[in-house]
């Protein structure tokens, strides 16, 4: 019993080595800088846990939320919609052709949530008490109620989702078959779920109608927020698989690079017309609010840079590569749309917040909160690695191909 036992972890974790060839394996310089960032992060956390908010944040009373929500959260969640957008994209609406990129998709998301959820204990005073969200503290009129059993249930999601892998590496070809056939009815639940969360994010900010800039505050925002995660989901689609390509090369050995090349610009172009969409209704929203004179200020040119450099810019990019057929100008363009998600976030929920401050009351963060979040996007990171290293994520798993 205990050599079947040592036979399987050797196989499945180890990947077939002994444990001293796979620490060998594993003795590389990214790893060492991995190591050393998880060092100083877990050293963050659990000051952060005995010391409080206070001494380890530059949260205040102006500026309750920081960093850890506005990154973490906000952008963590914009980003980790490659599930939902993917997922649709295949499971309901049956583009086929695209089912190579679902997996990845599902795993990003997967995580996405998992370490966004995990990051957000440490920005919480109470984190003990985030069991009494579902089954004790009932708020329904509460934006933050749904928000968190939306994403209890979205985890839940991507985990019936994603466990077809999990089985094919454990064997278990019931399970996998049982699970493969609530894929469907996983994916309509979580396009409900997932958009219901995604637009409450923007929602949050509908009570700060003084204090977020004229240019960033809307009614709209629920909708730009939900905009906005569908094309942030297909350009880290985009992104992720760039990078894929650079590093789990073995796993994709077997594609055909210039039939896949053409999917990833069809990817650019259903991201150009997100991307499009959201610009035209952020205009109608600013001839409806009046506010074009904000945009001859400080504040404005720096909204022209959003707006410009990273929706419209890219959305003409990804056009002119789906004209050339260009993969690697899409995924320039698909890098600066997720940059451009990245910098709305922030913009709503630090730089452009308490805009009237004097810059001496504007927060700041600290080191710590840097370090605490760059800590969590490589644990992230090593997860992913750790995952596809061993499952059947870039590719079909031989014994189901014909099931895909």
């Amino acid at each position: 019993m205990a050599k079947n036992t040592n036979s399987w972890f050797r196989e499945k974790i180890l990947l077939g080595m002994t444990p001293r060839d796979y620490i060998i394996s594993n003795v590389t310089l990214p790893n060492f800088i991995a190591a050393a960032i998880l060092g100083v992060a877990v050293s963050v956390m659990v000051y952060r846990l005995f010391a409080g908010l206070g001494p380890s944040t530059n949260l205040s009373d102006n500026y309750a939320w920081g960093l850890w929500i506005g990154f973490d959260i906000l952008v963590g969640i914009a980003l980790a919609a490659p599930g939902l957008t993917l997922g649709t994209a295949v499971h309901l609406f049956g583009m086929k052709e695209y089912h190579h990129f679902v997996r990845p998709a599902i795993l990003s998301s997967l995580l996405g949530y998992i370490f966004a959820v995990f990051a957000l204990m440490f920005d919480l005073g109470r984190y003990y008490r985030i069991p009494y969200l579902l089954g004790w503290s009932w708020g329904f009129s509460s934006i933050l109620f749904l928000i968190g059993w939306h994403f209890f249930l979205y985890i839940n999601i991507c985990l019936i989702e994603w466990s077809p892998a999990l089985f094919e590496w454990l064997n278990l070809k019931k399970y996998r078959e049982f699970f493969s056939r609530l894929a469907i009815w996983a994916t309509i639940f979580g396009v409900i779920i997932a958009g219901g969360h995604q637009s409450a994010l923007g929602g949050l900010y509908l009570i700060t109608p003084g204090k977020l800039h004229p240019l960033w505050y809307s009614m709209l925002l629920p909708v730009f927020f939900l905009l906005s995660a569908v094309f942030a989901g297909i350009g880290m689609v985009i992104v992720e698989s760039t990078i894929s390509h650079r590093v789990f090369k073995k796993q994709l050995q077997h594609l055909d690079h210039t039939a896949y090349d053409k999917l990833v610009v069809g990817l650019g172009k259903a991201t150009a017309s997100a991307l499009f969409v959201y610009f035209i209704l952020k205009m109608f929203d600013l001839g409806h609010s009046e506010n074009f004179h904000y945009l001859a200020t400080p504040y404005g040119y720096w909204y022209l840079v959003e707006i410009i450099g990273f929706v419209l810019f890219p959305a003409f990019l990804f056009v002119s590569a789906a004209r050339k057929q260009n993969a690697t100008l899409t995924r320039f363009a698909g890098l600066l749309t997720v940059l451009g998600v990245i910098l709305n976030r922030l913009n709503i929920s630090v730089i452009a917040y308490n805009w009237n401050f004097p810059a001496s009351m504007k927060y700041h963060p600290k080191w710590s909160e840097f370090a605490l979040t760059i800590g969590v996007i490589t644990m992230l990171i090593l997860a992913y690695r750790f995952i596809v290293n061993r499952m059947a994520i870039m590719y079909d798993h031989p014994d189901y191909e014909s099931a895909h």
